[in-house]
């Protein structure tokens, strides 16, 4: 379960032996703001803003239609019915999820085909309950048409004072992707404002040398900067209250864009893909594909993955109350055990870095007395066979043992049973630095175990990796799959002892 198990990292400084070494200068990990979270998502508003008007016409229009079928005697149970059901078919259609430009032309099909279904339900369930009561085809024809004219009469005059507030009040927009083709988007969209997107910045898929890229609009030229870093993003989504990101190149092509993607997500921006982005699987866009001025655009769907909250910790103190007082004697045996072999402070507390970038003191049995205060801070790894560690110390450290106060550390909050490993301060700072996609790890309380641990990535392996495999347990959480890494831990643990 631990990370700390074996030599240290290649990458990491390596520590002469204790009688060479001189003394260790005071170290301070550093607090920057590398790993803090962003600010509160903002465009939610902005996305319930585009979703209510095209909701409260969809119901105005059943309500206007129901005389036509159910006379003036309608049933408010009924009414719901009905209107829940319309919701639920255009909410699977994808039609309170306009683009860039909509049209009600475009949506004509959708909206009549639900309608039919909609209305013909409903005659056939009337006709089913009051015989007597069934609807001629007639009456079922006029209901049809008077619903699609008022639904396509409201969602037309929604698109319009949509747009012209668009090219109003254009939204802070950045664009992802390469050279030429990101220039040539953000010059459409500066030209054309009402699709509502106005380009503040150029960010290229991956690090390049950083300056301004010069757009041109068909008039003067304008120069948009190009933002090459995070801290650079930041800045620009607080500075211009960026709403929009634009990718013109797959948002999974390469580690890098994918953790912009989830930088974006994470301060709440809606994601569009452009281009040759907007094919699926690498297939040209399908017909009737939205545009910006010609470039194919569709929205990506950035529903916040389902990242536990109540259910998860539900799931840990269901177990971990259990554990402790299962493990109440196997921890009362291990701390005297430290006790005898090591002398006082059978606890070892260390600052580790939590869920949104908060820390939290890690609690662990002694496996060795440090050189000093800032030792442990800084240090990848300690090897079992360093002069500092016991027969007792190293014996913990093979069966995970010393890992057991971090039940504690679980019942108060602090960790969850599965999740990313958590990290210090000096090492999260170093790897969100050389790794695009370790920072976004802190979406997830960290977890006494995790997905990469049951794939052997614990001690001296692959950072990368590591942070590869925490996203994607992130990405696809459920409460089947931590049960599952539980059982897989368990199955490990016994077989280490076994072996």
């Amino acid at each position: 379960m631990t990370t700390e198990r074996a030599d240290a990292h290649p990458s990491a400084p390596v520590r002469p032996p204790a009688a060479a070494r001189p003394a260790a200068p005071v170290v301070h990990p550093p607090r920057g703001p590398r790993w803090q979270p962003l600010p509160p998502p903002r465009a939610g508003r902005g996305r319930r803003r585009r979703v209510v008007p095209l909701v409260a016409v969809d119901v105005l229009a059943v309500v206007g239609a129901a005389p036509f079928a159910l006379g003036p005697d309608i049933r408010p149970a009924v009414l719901g019915a009905l209107v829940a059901a319309l919701l639920l078919l255009h909410v699977r259609a994808g039609l309170y999820r306009p683009g860039p430009a909509p049209s009600v032309l475009e949506d004509l099909p959708a909206l009549l085909g639900r309608a039919l279904v909609c209305w013909c339900a409903a005659a056939a369930l009337l006709a089913a309950v009051t015989p007597g009561r069934a609807l001629p085809l007639t009456a079922l024809g006029s209901t049809v048409a008077a619903h699609s004219l008022l639904v396509c009469g409201g969602r037309s005059m929604v698109h319009r004072a949509r747009r012209n507030l668009a090219r109003r009040r254009p939204r802070a927009t950045l664009v992802v992707g390469p050279d030429p083709a990101a220039r040539q988007l953000a010059a459409a969209l500066l030209a054309h404002p009402e699709y509502g997107m106005r380009p503040v910045g150029l960010v290229p898929p991956a690090p390049v040398v950083p300056g301004p890229a010069e757009v041109s609009t068909g008039g003067a030229a304008r120069r948009l900067p190009r933002l090459t870093s995070f801290q650079d993003i930041t800045r620009s989504v607080i500075g211009n209250t960026v709403r929009d990101a634009v990718f013109t190149v797959p948002p999974y092509g390469d580690p890098h864009t994918a953790a912009l993607l989830r930088r974006f997500v994470d301060q709440g921006s809606a994601i569009w893909l452009a281009g040759a982005a907007a094919g699926r699987e690498g297939r040209p866009p399908e017909p009737g594909t939205d545009h910006l001025w010609g470039f194919a655009c569709r929205p990506l769907d950035t529903t916040p993955p389902r990242l536990g909250g109540r259910r998860k910790r539900a799931l840990d103190l269901a177990l971990v109350g259990p554990a402790l007082l299962a493990a109440a004697p196997l921890l009362l045996g291990c701390a005297l055990a430290v006790r005898l072999a090591d002398g006082p402070g059978v606890l070892f507390r260390q600052e580790r870095i939590g869920r949104g970038g908060r820390p939290f003191t890690l609690l662990k049995f002694r496996t060795l007395r440090p050189d000093d205060q800032h030792d442990p801070a800084t240090s990848w790894t300690v090897p079992e066979d360093d002069g500092r560690t016991s027969r007792v110390g190293r014996l913990l450290r093979r069966t995970a043992l010393d890992e057991l106060p971090q039940l504690w550390n679980v019942l108060r909050g602090d960790m969850s049973l599965v999740g990313p490993r958590p990290e210090r301060p000096f090492f999260v700072e170093r790897f969100s630095r050389q790794y695009p996609e370790y920072a976004a790890r802190h979406r997830m309380p960290a977890g006494l175990t995790g997905l990469a641990q049951v794939h052997g990535l614990r001690g001296d392996t692959s950072i990368e990796d590591r942070a590869r495999f925490d996203n994607l347990y992130i990405d696809g959480w459920s409460l089947g799959q931590d049960l599952r890494i539980l059982l897989r831990t368990a199955g490990a643990l016994l077989r280490r002892e076994r072996g």
